[in-house]
């Protein structure tokens, strides 16, 4: 056990030295988490409440196939995203293979369907008398809207917090179409798995304890955001 000591001795030197390594893959683990969850929760809450509020013809074939994208492979998706940014694909001429964006896109293709599902969840399980009530108050359409989502916060924040969780700890997709390259598209889980492969084992503690620490830091001021 003594390497397990001496490993988290020398990642919190790591750490407190400021490492250039180890933060540049911090920072490259922030910049795709960044891009990918303010692209996944843009268009996944409005679509999530247009499919959890309105009916509409095929609603429930939607609904399904959103809750099946929830469980899709990682890996699968990375594939998908590879073949459309390599050179070959479609989308080749953007040069974005082997790019932190090129890996937001998987990371976002991840996060969307379990926005989209959680949030339609939400607002489904609403009290239905809410709308009625509002309307009667006199509410016009700007303020039923935003009532509504108020009252669906929590359920939001959920949603939210779940698809942080896939993308801050997703290899797949970040190995795939980010490359893995050193400095440049190596995220904290590509490090930390190419790391303990080699027995470096005091850098992938040290990320897996910045790892540790961002997400309680999210989780604590979520749990700040609902007492208020």
């Amino acid at each position: 056990m003594n390497f397990l000591l001496d490993g988290f001795i020398t990642a919190i030197r790591l750490l407190f030295q400021g490492d250039e390594e180890t933060y540049a893959a911090v920072f490259a683990t922030l910049q795709v988490t960044g891009y990918s969850m303010s692209a996944s929760l843009a268009m996944g809450i409005p679509l999530g409440f247009a499919l959890g509020y309105f009916d509409f013809p095929l609603k429930k074939q939607l609904r399904f196939i959103t809750d099946t994208l929830m469980a899709l492979p990682t890996v699968f998706i990375g594939l998908v995203v590879y073949a459309l940014l390599s050179n070959k694909g479609p989308l080749g001429e953007l040069r974005l293979l082997f790019t932190l964006p090129g890996i937001a896109i998987g990371l976002t293709i991840l996060a969307l369907p379990i926005v989209i599902s959680l949030s339609a969840a939400t607002v489904e399980a609403m009290d239905r008398q809410l709308r009625t009530t509002l309307i009667s108050l006199g509410a016009d359409r700007l303020q039923l809207l935003l009532s509504i989502l108020w009252e669906v916060r929590f359920g939001i924040l959920a949603a939210t917090v779940n698809a942080f969780g896939r993308v801050m700890t997703e290899v797949g997709i970040s190995m795939m179409v980010g490359g893995n390259i050193k400095w440049h598209t190596r995220t904290i889980t590509t490090a930390i798995a190419l790391e303990t492969n080699k027995g470096l084992f005091s850098m992938g503690i040290a990320l897996g304890l910045v790892l540790l620490l961002i997400a309680f830091g999210v989780n604590l001021a979520l749990s700040f955001l609902r007492k208020k």
